[in-house]
């Protein structure tokens, strides 16, 4: 028989609120963002009063030496034996409404969850304004497990006295329903409790096949709950930050908002493991983090404390106003200046980890690192090198830097590694061949796109520039940029051909304004638009515009498939040149 990784654990639901009212269960959901409506907290109670149960809970040992008296040297608090895995929303509010503990809403503001309780017929409801006038209701249950649970219940029946007279029977009735709610203290609960053994691929596994109506949990689910048990202020500085990325401060305080980036906490925190502890594995870095190491696989609440401090060090940098916003405009400056053209998270995340390294570790003089780190964020996103196993990618990239000393050693490196990519190969044949797509989000497109931005182009026969319509601040009813089919679809269609993946490709789109594509270019085929289009323009403004939307002279008369493979290369070209002049350097 195989060797049981957990035990069964019996409690009653006043020693689980004791628990975690000591800090031996940890429960960093009360800390978090309560996210069950309170509905569910209603039933939740209700299934206790009916004696129905509620599912098992499942917890993990901390596994820490002296884990009952151990003291955080971050936060000074005491180290918890268990941390929830499964059951943190039912456990916080359980212990929210009974101990009356305020909890963080999804707007980030302390509330109470106040549930109301009628004892005539047992019923539970979330208080309202309606119910506080009602004294059939007592409209806050919390008080019934305090010190003023007398005070509450004679009053409650002091109302009803006050509405009609009361049978003593009826109030012998009414008094046991109370009596009732106030024992559910004694309710059984059961909990499994996971060996401290396992490690968290394995406990997230366990999670997932027990509940599989659940949310996969991952080594970021991990790494949080660590943070909020042993450096709780952390994590609520990366919350806060990631909160505030989404919104304009009112006041008009310095904020991380802009309209390029909201990162998740959990996507952010790997920039933070990869600076500090140069890892892209989540795995690697929740095994640091618990104190671990990684060969003697032996606990240690130093190391962990240790390991705590580097973290709370590299995300200090990473949550830098400075070092955020000058990464912002950097990006911006190779050309991504909407969040629609970013076609990787990742490709964002680890190239600020990069920036963040370069400037931190290696003290690479500003104007080289932004250069230098603009072709890098560049290369990544037409290459898409973090689209397909990004840990394993990035893990080698920062494996990479080991022997590196100097500025000059990390700006060469990066040089070196992108100069690889882009071979002449790439430009001519392999680049060609990737804009053969209907995917208007592909990562080449998109790099054509910024690269009409670094080129300073003007969109398609228009006055005006692509990076002004491309801005994210100006919000129009009808976006400004249009992504306009050269040959048209109906006129495709009178052609014969109608695959979508020929139509749509984006060798047969153009960056034109809204108006010039629906007022002007409509259904009509090349040939009768383009002499419409063409009126007004000097010799010189239209090889100019051709160049920079990648078309052939006498284009528009040209077989569809010869066009197409024609402005592909073209396209590649003004890619290319996009990214050379990206080299010239940024200001």
């Amino acid at each position: 028989m195989s060797e049981m990784v957990f035990k069964k654990v019996d409690y009653t639901l006043g020693n689980l609120i004791a628990y975690v009212e000591q800090g031996d269960i940890g429960l960093p959901e009360i800390q978090r963002p309560f996210v069950w409506p309170y509905v569910k907290v209603r039933d939740l109670f209700d299934s206790l009063y009916r004696g129905y149960p509620i599912g098992y809970l499942l917890f993990w040992e901390n596994g820490l030496p002296d884990h009952g008296r151990s003291i955080s040297l971050i936060t000074g608090q005491k180290v918890p034996r268990l941390l929830v895995v499964d059951g943190q929303q039912r456990v916080t509010s359980l212990y929210a409404v009974i101990k009356g503990h305020e909890v963080l809403d999804k707007n980030g503001e302390r509330r109470r969850i106040k549930m109301a309780f009628r004892p005539k017929d047992g019923k539970f409801e979330v208080t309202n304004a309606a119910i506080e006038r009602d004294p059939e209701w007592i409209a806050d249950i919390s008080l019934l497990w305090s010190p003023e649970s007398k005070r509450v219940v004679r009053e409650f029946f002091e109302r009803l006295r006050r509405e009609k007279a009361i049978p003593e029977e009826e109030e012998d009735r009414l008094d046991a329903a109370i009596d009732r709610l106030k024992n559910l203290l004694h309710f059984p609960l059961v909990a499994l409790e996971l060996s401290s053994n396992l490690d968290e691929e394995s406990v997230a596994e366990i999670f997932v096949r027990i509940n599989s109506k659940g949310t996969p949990l991952n080594q970021a689910n991990f790494i949080l709950t660590l943070m909020s048990v042993f450096w709780e202020d952390g994590r609520k500085a990366l919350e806060r930050f990631c909160e505030q990325a989404r919104k304009v401060e009112s006041d008009g305080r310095p904020s991380p908002y802009n309209p390029l980036f909201q990162p998740a906490p959990d996507r952010l925190l790997r920039v933070g493991i990869a600076l500090g502890f140069r890892r892209a594995r989540l795995s690697d870095a929740y095994t640091i983090l618990r104190g671990k190491d990684l060969q003697t696989r032996e606990f240690s609440p130093e190391k962990r404390d240790e390991q705590f401090q580097i973290l709370q060090q590299a995300q200090d940098f990473t949550l830098d106003l400075t070092n955020w916003h000058e990464f912002i405009k950097l990006v911006r400056q190779a050309g991504y200046r909407r969040k629609d053209l970013i076609s990787s998270e990742y490709a964002l995340l680890y190239t600020y980890a990069l920036y963040l390294i370069g400037k931190r570790d290696f003290q690479v003089p500003l104007p080289d690192l932004r250069n230098i780190i603009a072709q890098w964020f560049f290369m990544v996103s037409l290459t898409g090198r973090y689209t397909d196993s990004p840990e394993t990618r990035m893990e080698q990239d920062l494996a990479d830097l080991r022997g590196l000393s100097t500025a000059q050693d990390f700006t060469t490196h990066l040089r070196r590694k992108i100069d690889n990519e882009f071979t002449a190969d790439f430009w001519n044949i392999t680049l060609p061949d990737k804009l053969a797509t209907a995917a208007p989000r592909s990562p080449a497109f998109l790099a054509y796109v910024a690269s009409l931005v670094l080129l300073d182009a003007k969109a398609f026969f228009s006055k005006y520039k692509v990076a002004d319509l491309l801005d994210p601040y100006i919000k129009p009813k009808k976006a400004a940029l249009d992504r306009h089919h050269l040959f048209p679809k109906a006129y495709l269609d009178k052609l014969g051909i109608q695959d979508r993946r020929e139509v749509n490709q984006v060798a047969n789109l153009a960056i034109a304004e809204w108006a010039d594509n629906t007022l002007v270019i409509g259904h009509k085929p090349p040939a009768e638009y383009i002499p419409l289009l063409k009126k007004g323009w000097e010799p010189e403004e239209i090889k100019q515009m051709y160049f920079w939307h990648a078309l052939p002279d006498g284009w528009e008369t040209m077989a569809y498939a010869e066009f197409l493979e024609e402005r592909r290369k073209r396209m590649a070209q003004v890619i290319r040149q996009g990214f050379q002049k990206l080299g010239e350097g940024i200001a």
